[in-house]
């Protein structure tokens, strides 16, 4: 394989095929991104749904295999082909690690996460069929793909399936029926304080919509939105009175840090425009119907004036049936996250081991945490350790403990060098404790398998892929 590696830069390796060719194109040898050990033989591809991805196989391959899913979603009309390779590069110590590695960059942007399940299952199978059956193979998810591979493990790996463990990094993990539920209240807490969005003048619509129909607003017209009414970009020193108390109010509202405020102000309107428009049929699938909020300088006011509405429940159906996660596990699944993930929240774990535990599923699962401060990179050394844990787990049976996963950091970081931060005694508090429930929304599974199965009967159900 390593004869087959091709020295072209990353540039050429990212190239779109023509559009002739962009169905189901095979794996072609294709330049590695910068890092990957020397020897490593990398190859990308367009699947038959129109999905690009990437493959890498280490010149001395171990024989197991990482399917990895990526976060997001990314909201392209079409499939990325830079993003499978860039996720190569951002994860090159699964490589380094002697693993194969292949990704999807899914066949579409915007929101669907049954759809991105089945591209990255669609994926292995691409490698399967040109390189063999792995020894062992495990999903990876990261951020929004922690769900989606959670789905995986849900969909594709019952007793005996393909895969023999999961690993699920600062994933959000609460599922889109409520794993959202922060965001929407930023939407309505942000336009009660700034009015901005829309304008007054502008053509008005419901705030759940995310953003109208047609509109133009780009991201930095969105940043200049956010900059006018609280300065969160200026030294606070340079604020108004009035930013700063708009600024403050928000986040206390919230609990939204600023360092990322602007990033989920972006995913409420942006993405929710998505779901809304594309996903949905413009129908609503958030509420924030009888939830009180408090925090702010004047929490009677605001909230006798921010706006209200409730969900559609087919629109809810739709979305819980596509992204909330039932608990239905067979194989071991370890989850790694900071405790610090100021996109998502730590609390996501707490949602997810409710989950397994009112699946009767619990004993699948061993969360571990860090206390790091970000969202979207971990700890090499981390990463390594956890894929190690997570391997040594399914060979052997041997489940392990968040102290036996830490005590092992060490011995990888004297290669990577990049620290170990893990917090063996940490739990997260419940979901309800840091997003604010809506009625009848803090029992675990939000979908039973139950559930699940009833919907499944109801023609179009869903999202479309």
């Amino acid at each position: 394989m390593a004869g087959l590696l091709l020295a072209g830069t990353l540039a050429g390796a990212l190239a779109p095929a023509p559009a002739a060719q962009a169905q189901d194109t095979g794996p072609r040898p294709a330049g590695c991104p910068a890092g990957l050990p020397a020897g490593a033989a990398c190859y990308t591809g367009t699947d038959a749904n129109g999905a690009h991805y990437a493959i890498a196989v280490p010149e001395r391959w171990n024989g197991g295999l990482v399917v990895h899913a990526h976060g997001g979603p990314d909201l392209g009309d079409a499939s990325d082909p830079a993003r499978s390779v860039e996720d190569l590069g951002r994860w090159r110590v699964m490589v380094d690690q002697g693993y194969a590695w292949a990704g999807s960059s899914y066949r579409r942007g915007g929101y669907g996460t049954r759809m991105a399940a089945a591209d990255t299952e669609n994926v292995r199978r691409v490698f399967v069929e040109e390189f063999g059956e792995p020894r062992r193979t495990y999903v990876h998810g990261q951020s929004w793909g922690g769900d989606v591979a959670a789905k995986v493990v849900e969909t594709y790996a019952g007793k005996g399936g393909p895969y023999d463990g999961a690993l699920l990094t600062n994933g959000v993990l609460g599922g889109g029926s409520r794993g959202y539920d922060y965001r929407v209240d930023l939407r309505v807490v942000y336009q009660y304080y700034c009015a901005n969005l829309p304008r007054p003048e502008e053509p008005q619509y419901p705030l759940w919509q995310g953003l109208r129909r047609g509109s133009t607003l780009t991201s930095a017209g969105l940043r200049a939105r956010l900059q006018e009414c609280t300065g969160y970009a200026k030294p606070p020193g340079e604020r108004t009175a009035l930013q700063q108390r708009n600024l403050d109010d928000i986040m206390n509202v919230t609990g939204i840090p600023e360092r990322t405020l602007e990033s989920h102000l972006r995913f409420s309107v942006f993405t929710f425009r998505d779901i809304v428009h594309e996903r949905l049929g413009g129908r609503n699938p958030f509420s924030n119907r009888g939830v009180r909020y408090s925090g702010s300088h004047d929490d009677k006011a605001l909230n006798a004036g921010v706006e209200r509405f409730s969900a559609d429940p087919a629109a809810v159906r739709d979305l819980s049936y596509d992204s909330d996660l039932t608990g239905r596990v067979a194989i071991p699944v370890l989850t790694l996250h900071a405790t610090d993930d100021p996109t998502a929240f730590v609390e996501h774990e707490a949602a997810y081991r409710d989950t397994l535990r009112g699946a009767g599923r619990d004993r699948w699962l061993v969360q571990t945490f860090t206390g790091e401060h970000e969202h979207s990179a971990l700890s090499d050394a981390e990463y390594a350790t956890s894929l190690a844990a997570l391997d040594r787990w399914a060979r052997t049976g041997q489940r392990p403990t968040p102290r036996s996963v830490a005590a092992s950091c060490p011995a990888f970081d004297e290669v990577y060098g990049t620290g170990c931060f893990y917090d063996p005694g940490f739990r997260p508090a419940p979901y309800a404790s840091r997003v604010r429930p809506r009625p009848g929304g803090t029992s675990w599974p939000a979908m039973s398998a139950a559930q699940e199965k009833a919907w499944s009967r109801v023609p179009g159900v869903g999202i479309a892929p």
